[in-house]
């Protein structure tokens, strides 16, 4: 029977390039969006050229009603899902001195609650079919922290948490949780920090490169697949070697 995933955050970086990998692989791919339609239907398009199903849905991870809908929406067309990836999230550069409270909420909002929402809408699904398989995205510095992004640092660090505490609890009923921590990747978001600050965090990095959305996306691929099936509770750096 033909495989199902949700894929938050899924019309562009490393979101975008999941949706293209589990399409390769014959998934079929629901992905929520929040702003732009057009790059959702190109989304959409794409991989019905490939000969493969997407449907993209806009869905605020900060509204719980409309998570649920997309949940909803992703059975409704392919079943219940055989893997949830939660990519989406925001980033923020700034002094701790000079974040605020709404800046704090917001991100955690999005990139730590916005896990636990889009998970909780769909574990009653995987609950019932007793398998399953849930990727989340943390970062490198939800890992060692990052200077000016003290809040990103700390919401990615929730991620792993919830990750680990999530795989004890879901281990018996016959779904493995993982998490993907990327390092520097080249997507829309890291080009806020200029060429010549990429190139210095390439030089930086062990293999002497920053990464690519699709070899993050081949590693979430991998945690989701069968291939993986005795991995659970594990956080997967996908950083050059930046964080060892």
């Amino acid at each position: 029977m033909q495989k199902s995933v949700i894929i938050t955050g899924a019309t562009r970086g490393i979101g975008r390039a999941c949706a293209l990998q589990f399409a390769k692989m014959g998934w079929r791919v629901t992905g929520s969006y929040v702003k732009s339609e057009q790059t959702a239907q190109e989304l959409e398009q794409e991989i019905e050229k490939m000969g493969g199903a997407c449907q993209c849905i806009q869905a605020d991870l900060r509204d719980s009603g409309a998570v649920e809908r997309m949940v909803k929406l992703a059975q409704m067309a392919y079943g219940t899902p055989d893997a949830i990836v939660c990519n989406a999230g925001i980033a923020q550069q700034k002094l701790f001195s000079d974040i605020t409270e709404e800046d704090w909420d917001n991100m955690f909002d999005v990139n730590t609650k916005g896990v636990y929402r889009v998970i909780h809408a769909a574990l009653p699904m995987l609950l019932s079919e007793q398998k399953g398989s849930i990727v989340t995205v943390s970062s490198i510095w939800g890992q060692t922290g990052g200077s000016c992004e003290v809040h990103y640092s700390a919401s990615k660090a929730a991620v792993i948490g919830m990750t680990k505490a999530l795989a004890k609890e879901l281990g018996l009923s016959g779904i493995r949780v993982n998490c993907v921590a990327p390092g520097v990747i080249d997507t829309d978001m890291n080009r806020m920090h200029g060429a010549d600050v990429m190139q210095e965090l390439a030089e930086e990095t062990p293999l002497g490169k920053n990464g690519t959305p699709e070899e993050v996306a081949e590693a979430i691929y991998w945690l989701a697949s069968e291939q993986s099936r005795f991995v659970t509770g594990q956080v997967l750096g996908v950083n050059g070697g930046f964080y060892i």
